[in-house]
């Protein structure tokens, strides 16, 4: 009996430990943050936040709505929700007394998502311009742009752009294949591999001035963009997906660009919004990207066409 007893809990340990593991430790940090946002609502109002139940639920929705966008009421949802699952509890999320307010919710404060700028290519232009005439080691240069091309002309994430190891890289004829092991879309880790041609113009080419990167600090394996230490000294640390954002901030101030809602996914949107600009269809800007659903790539799209196409354009005055 003991035994079985025993079995059992090692199974239940086990069955968890496996809900847990369903989630990249990004999102499971997001939803500990979120769910940490409605304990303390509960704690407040004399609730009880695990478990929880449906009006309760409502009543935080509500109370989010006063200051927060759809998007991360429904975000902050979602994460309840999960955080019961993973503790062995049920939450009928689907429940009129939810379902109906969202709907009333959604009426009164629209649903409408402001993005992040992207970086357009003359924004990048202007980067790699501020860059190349500061006042530092070439090896710091290189590392800074290197860095931004290959972000933008991979149209990666900043969480995948910092992760790339050199042993990721095959130089071809053609250009650079980079293998991405692991995204946000590919939490199983089948991979993706993306392909950077060359360029004409050498000075804003990614591949190029990945090879010159690579050349100057003699990086054979490991982590291709690394830290800084004392200046110019270069560590085997691995750049955090922070400092992505923080350089891209740091090179538009210096340029004169006002660059408080840009961030890093600035790039990736802005290699989609100029790819689509430039005619590229929807299955090469995904194949790219790795975006599994068009719904975001037909909004870049829409944006890089919204004068392109534009009716008034029709008009003769």
């Amino acid at each position: 009996m003991n035994e079985l007893t025993t079995e059992l809990k090692n199974l239940h340990e086990d069955t968890l430990n496996n809900l847990k593991h369903s989630k990249s430790k990004n999102t499971l940090r997001a939803y500990k943050s979120d769910f940490k946002h409605f304990a303390s609502f509960c704690s407040k109002h004399g609730f009880k936040s695990l478990p929880t139940e449906p009006k309760i639920v409502s009543l935080y929705l509500t109370f989010l709505s006063k200051t927060s966008k759809i998007s991360t009421i429904r975000r902050r949802l979602v994460s309840v929700s999960m955080l019961h699952k993973i503790k062995g509890h049920y939450l009928d999320t689907k429940h009129p007394i939810i379902i109906e307010n969202l709907l009333g919710i959604k009426r009164t404060i629209g649903s409408y998502q402001k993005g992040k700028k992207p970086i357009l290519i003359n924004d990048l232009k202007t980067i790699i311009k501020v860059i190349s005439e500061e006042k530092i080691k070439e090896i710091n240069k290189l590392r800074d742009i290197s860095l931004i091309l290959i972000g933008f002309g991979g149209g990666f994430r900043r969480s995948e752009l910092i992760s790339i190891n050199y042993e990721d890289l095959e130089f071809v004829t053609e250009g650079l294949k980079i293998r991405l092991k692991r995204s946000k879309t590919d939490q199983y880790g089948e991979g993706i591999i993306k392909g950077l041609p060359y360029f004409e113009n050498e000075i804003y080419c990614p591949v190029r001035n990945l090879k010159k990167w690579l050349k100057i600090t003699n990086i054979k394996s490991g982590p291709i963009f690394r830290r800084f230490i004392k200046g110019s000294k270069l560590s085997e640390y691995r750049l955090t997906d922070q400092t992505v954002v923080l350089l891209i901030k740091k090179y538009l101030q210096l340029a004169g660009i006002e660059n408080s809602n840009y961030s890093g996914h600035s790039l990736r949107s802005g290699f989609a919004t100029a790819a689509a600009d430039s005619g590229a269809d929807e299955r090469s800007i995904m194949a790219m990207t790795g975006h599994k659903t068009t719904q975001m790539v037909r909004r870049y799209i829409k944006e890089a066409n919204i004068f392109k196409n534009n009716a008034l354009n029709k008009i003769k005055i």
